[in-house]
C-alpha cells in the first residue's frame, strides 16, 4: 500500500503542516479579538500533513469514488443520467452566483426571469398551471404538494379529510412525507404487474380521504393503464391526485401527469432534468398544480408584470414558507440549461430513448435473470435476482461482483415486491456500446454463479476493501479523529 492510500491520520507527523492562514486584517481594532472565555486551553489535536500528502490522499480517494462522470449507473427509480457540464458553467457565471435574495427585484431581474421562465418551462411539460421552485428536494417536495393539498381541504372547511391513499409499491418517501404533513397513511394493494388494484382501491374511497400519491409509469416500471379510471374514482370521493415525479423520465415531452388527471405533483430536478445527484444534495423538488390550487403555493413566487418585469409576490392564501427564499437557485440554472439545449424539437425524445435502453437491456438479459412482469416496460424494470435459484448466489451477491467488473450495482432489495429484486434503470444518455458491455458483464456473473458460485458470493475481490460490516457502521460510526485512535 502506497504511504497516500492510508488513511489521512495515519500520515499525521508532528510538526508538519500544509497551510498558512492569512494575518486578520480585522484584529488591530479589536473587533475580531476571541474574548478570553473562548479560547482554548489546549490547541486541537488534529492531523498534521504536508500539502503534497494532503493533495494525494484526497485526489486517491476521488479515484476511487464511482459516479456517472466514471462509469454506468444503472440505479434504478434514481434516474442517474449523465450531467453536461455546460450546466455546471452556467450555474457557476459571477452574474448568479453573486447574487443575493434580498436586492432589490430591480437589480436582479435576469435571475428572477430565468426562475419565471423555469416555473413556465414545467407547467408546459407537465400540464399544470403553475409550479413553485422553492422546495430542496424531492421528499421536500412532496411535503409542500401534501401541504397544498391539506390547505385546499382546510380552505373548503372539509377538515375530516386526513387521510392518504399510498400503494404498497411505492417510494417510501411517500408514506413519511404524508406522516409529516399530520395525514394517515393507508394503503392500497397493487396487482401482480405493481399496478393499484382497483378493486381494492374503491372501498377505500370515502369522505375522509385527502387524495392519494402514485407514481406512472409505477415502481416496476410498468404504466399505469387505469389511470383516467383511477383519477376519475378519486375525484369523484372529493379527494385529490398527487403525482412523485420520480419516473417522470420516461414521459417527458410524451405525456402530461396533469392530462391524466393529477392534480399536485413534484419534479426532481437532480434526476429529470439534469443536476448532480446523490451525495445528499444539493436538490431541487419543484412542485405543480392545477388552476384550482396556485393560490395555495408557498411563498415567495415570482411573477411577471403587464410591463415585462418580474416581481417577487407573497400571496394571502399561501400555505406560508417551505425554505430561505427561492430554494437552490444553482440547481434551477442546470435544470434551465438542460431544458434550452435540447429543445422542444428534442426533450421529446428522452422518455422514448429511455424506455428504448431498458426494454433492450431487460430483453437481453431475461434467460439468465428471472423476469416476473412481461410485456413492455417504461424508463426501469424489475429480475427477481438469477433465474437459477440453485447456486446460492443472491442479488447481493451479483451487486457485489459487479464492482469488480468496473460497473455500479442496480438499485437491489426495492422493491419489496419480490424476495430478490434487481431494479434496472439504464436512462437515455447511456450509448450501446456501454449497455452491451454490461450485458456481457452480466451474463458472465451468471455464468459464474453456475460454474463457480463462490467466486461470486466472495465478490468484490479487486475493490479497495472487500465485504464491510455496515451494520456495525451504522449502529457504532467512528465519527473522529480521537474515536479512531482509540479503536485503532
Amino acid at each position: 500500500m502506497k504511504t497516500y492510500d492510508k488513511l489521512i491520520f495515519e500520515l499525521s507527523r508532528p510538526g508538519r503542516k500544509g497551510y498558512e492562514l492569512p494575518a486578520d486584517q480585522y484584529a488591530t481594532d479589536g473587533l475580531a479579538a476571541i474574548p478570553a472565555d473562548m479560547l482554548r486551553k489546549e490547541p486541537l489535536d488534529l492531523p498534521e500533513v504536508s500539502e503534497g500528502d494532503v493533495v494525494r490522499h484526497y485526489t486517491n480517494l476521488s479515484n476511487k469514488n464511482f459516479g456517472v462522470d466514471t462509469g454506468f449507473y444503472p440505479l434504478g427509480s434514481c434516474t442517474m443520467k449523465y450531467n453536461p457540464k455546460i450546466n455546471e458553467e452556467v450555474a457557476a457565471m459571477a452574474e448568479f452566483a453573486n447574487v443575493h435574495p434580498l436586492q432589490d427585484p430591480e437589480s436582479v431581474q435576469g435571475a428572477l426571469e430565468v426562475y419565471y421562465n423555469l416555473q413556465q418551462a414545467l407547467a408546459a411539460l407537465a400540464g399544470f398551471a403553475e409550479f413553485t421552485l422553492n422546495p430542496y428536494a424531492g421528499a421536500h417536495g412532496e411535503l409542500t404538494g401534501l401541504m397544498v393539498m391539506r390547505q385546499y381541504h382546510i380552505s373548503r372547511g372539509d377538515t375530516k379529510r386526513t387521510k392518504v391513499i399510498v400503494p404498497d409499491s411505492a417510494h417510501g418517501t411517500n408514506p413519511a412525507s404524508a406522516m409529516v404533513a399530520g395525514l394517515e397513511v393507508v394503503e392500497v394493494k397493487s396487482r401482480p404487474n405493481g399496478s393499484i388494484d382497483l378493486e381494492d382501491l374503491k372501498p377505500l374511497l370515502d369522505d375522509t380521504v385527502a387524495g392519494i400519491m402514485m407514481t406512472n409509469p409505477n415502481t416496476l416500471g410498468m404504466f399505469e393503464t387505469e389511470i383516467v379510471e383511477i383519477a376519475k374514482l378519486v375525484h369523484e370521493a372529493g379527494g385529490l391526485l398527487y403525482y412523485d415525479g420520480a419516473n417522470l423520465n420516461p414521459l417527458l415531452g410524451k405525456v402530461r401527469p396533469g392530462d391524466m388527471g393529477f392534480d399536485i405533483m413534484h419534479i426532481n430536478l437532480h434526476k429529470t432534468f439534469s443536476t448532480p445527484h446523490g451525495g445528499g444534495g444539493p436538490g431541487s423538488g419543484p412542485v405543480g398544480v392545477a388552476a384550482h390550487l396556485v393560490d395555495f403555493l408557498p411563498n415567495p413566487r415570482v411573477k411577471k408584470g403587464e410591463d415585462g418585469k418580474f416581481y417577487v409576490e407573497f400571496g394571502d392564501k399561501s400555505l406560508g414558507s417551505v425554505s430561505t427564499f427561492f430554494g437552490n437557485f444553482g440547481v434551477m440554472l442546470k435544470a434551465y440549461a438542460y431544458i434550452l439545449s435540447l429543445g422542444k424539437e428534442n426533450i421529446k425524445n428522452v422518455g422514448p430513448m429511455a424506455t428504448l435502453n431498458a426494454n433492450y437491456i431487460k430483453e437481453s438479459l431475461k434467460d439468465d435473470y428471472l423476469l416476473p412482469i412481461q410485456g413492455v416496460c417504461k424508463h426501469e424494470f424489475v429480475f427477481d435476482g438469477l433465474k437459477d435459484k440453485s447456486t446460492g448466489v443472491t442479488t447481493l451477491n451479483v451487486a457485489k461482483r459487479l464492482l469488480d467488473y468496473g460497473f455500479h450495482a442496480p438499485t437491489i432489495y426495492f422493491p419489496l415486491l419480490f424476495h430478490e429484486s434487481m431494479m434496472i434503470e439504464p436512462t437515455e444518455t447511456e450509448s450501446l456500446e456501454t449497455l452491451d458491455e454490461f450485458i456481457d458483464v452480466m451474463h458472465k456473473v451468471a455464468k459464474e454463479a453456475r460454474e463457480n458460485p463462490q467466486a461470486v458470493i466472495d465478490a468484490p475481490l479487486t475493490t479497495p476493501v472487500r465485504h464491510l460490516d455496515e451494520t456495525g457502521a451504522a449502529l457504532h460510526p467512528i465519527l473522529t479523529y480521537k474515536a479512531l485512535k482509540a479503536n485503532a
